[in-house]
């Protein structure tokens, strides 16, 4: 079920049997909707939305689900702010209006800012100490230099200690509005009913325009980084841009990237670097897709003299994909390998549940798990070569190193 209101906040249900609801609002919020000057502003919203609404005080907002077994969760990401829970279906009306009250009558008093702003600045000195973490979003910005996707999610914590009340709802009233939010639900609730509790939730909340968000501009430069921090062990990422999920490379793209380094034990990353030269413990390759971009990445981490070794084995399979096509039967074997993890991920029903919402957010269509088998099934030896060529070529590699 697809439905809009007339504030223009769009709802999707999928029907599942259980007896748990997984439902949720995703705004369009994430850092890369940030102004220069409000640096980790949409992860503080996420914070602070639980801090109190107009008609709830803190301790009834993280109760609300709680006293019912239920769950209530939040993120931030560089794409969108996600509110999310998980009650049985006889609670469903319960967090529909708890979810509602959140997003978009939350108070943000000061003296929770000021309180709060300490929290995040903890979570900012934890991240900073843990270096197989940090190293991603460095590299993330070199990939997207001055842009804002390449801007850190928690922020600057001098930049974080300045903001006020005042600040938190002018960054809400430009972002929270219905056309820039999705609510979804995937569970045993009647579609009638839901549309309902929704728009019961919502009323008060006027139609506003949804913020414009810029297109990417980035001149991306290849570069070598490497970091002394000192640490026992090196870690070291290395990758390039990739395709946005509008382009239909996308999805060549997902099966290499799982062929080169995907959670599987024959991926070729693993095979080679680590059970045929124990050189690490593990290794990933990863691909983070945006509407209008992406980038892929490989992951490791090993002894500091192994480095240069684990890097030349890393290209080494790069050329490989490049250079010489898939047989049929390899082309065969890793499209059904990607099929089979994706259809066990979908048995995941809170993962699911939010993949929906977060489809229809950014491209207003219905995840159907089906047409990514067929666009799958599509692929050719040829087609993954002339991409593997393109997005893995030596001269567009980009390496950053923590030792």
């Amino acid at each position: 079920m697809i439905h809009t209101l007339p504030n223009g906040l769009r709802i999707i249900h999928e029907t599942s049997n259980s007896s748990v609801v997984y439902c949720g609002y995703v705004v369009c919020s994430g850092t890369r909707h940030e102004a220069p000057e409000e640096s980790g502003m949409a992860h503080f919203v996420e914070h602070m939305t639980f801090k109190g609404t107009e008609r709830r005080k803190a301790c009834q907002v993280t109760g609300t689900l709680e006293r019912v077994g239920g769950d209530l969760n939040a993120s931030t990401s560089k794409q969108e702010t996600v509110y999310t829970a998980a009650v049985l279906k006889e609670d469903v009306a319960r967090a529909v209006d708890l979810l509602s009250d959140i997003v978009f009558h939350s108070t943000f008093p000061q003296h929770e800012v000021e309180r709060e702003v300490e929290v995040i600045c903890d979570e900012i000195d934890s991240y900073l100490d843990a270096p197989a973490e940090l190293i991603f979003d460095e590299f993330e910005s070199m990939i997207y230099a001055d842009a804002p996707l390449g801007r850190d999610i928690l922020g600057n914590a001098d930049t974080l200690k300045t903001y006020t009340t005042a600040d938190f709802h002018r960054f809400v009233d430009k972002h929270y509005v219905p056309e820039n939010c999705v609510f979804y639900a995937y569970g045993d609730v009647d579609p009638k009913r839901l549309i309902q509790l929704v728009e019961k939730a919502t009323s008060d909340v006027p139609n506003s325009p949804k913020p414009s968000v810029e297109s990417l501009k980035t001149n991306y430069e290849p570069k070598t980084i490497v970091r002394e921090k000192g640490t026992h062990q090196a870690h070291v990422v290395i990758g390039a841009p990739a395709f946005g999920a509008n382009d239909d490379r996308r999805f060549g793209m997902l099966l290499l990237n799982n062929i080169l380094g995907g959670p599987g034990m024959n991926s070729r990353l693993n095979v080679q670097v680590r059970e045929r030269a124990g050189l690490v413990y593990s290794i990933d390759s990863y691909l983070s897709t945006y509407p209008d971009t992406g980038m892929w990445n490989v992951y490791f981490g090993c002894d500091p003299h192994d480095v240069n070794r684990c890097l030349k084995l890393v290209k080494k399979e790069l050329r490989k994909l490049a250079e010489k096509p898939l047989t049929a039967s390899q082309l065969r074997a890793a499209q059904k390998q990607l099929k089979g993890q994706i259809g066990i991920s979908c048995d995941n029903r809170e993962g699911y549940a939010l993949a929906l919402g977060k489809t229809f957010a950014h491209y207003n269509v219905h995840r159907d798990v089906n047409n990514l088998y067929e666009e799958i099934d599509r692929l050719t030896p040829e087609l993954l070569q002339e991409i593997a060529r393109e997005v893995y070529a030596e001269d567009k590699l980009s390496t950053l190193i923590y030792k």
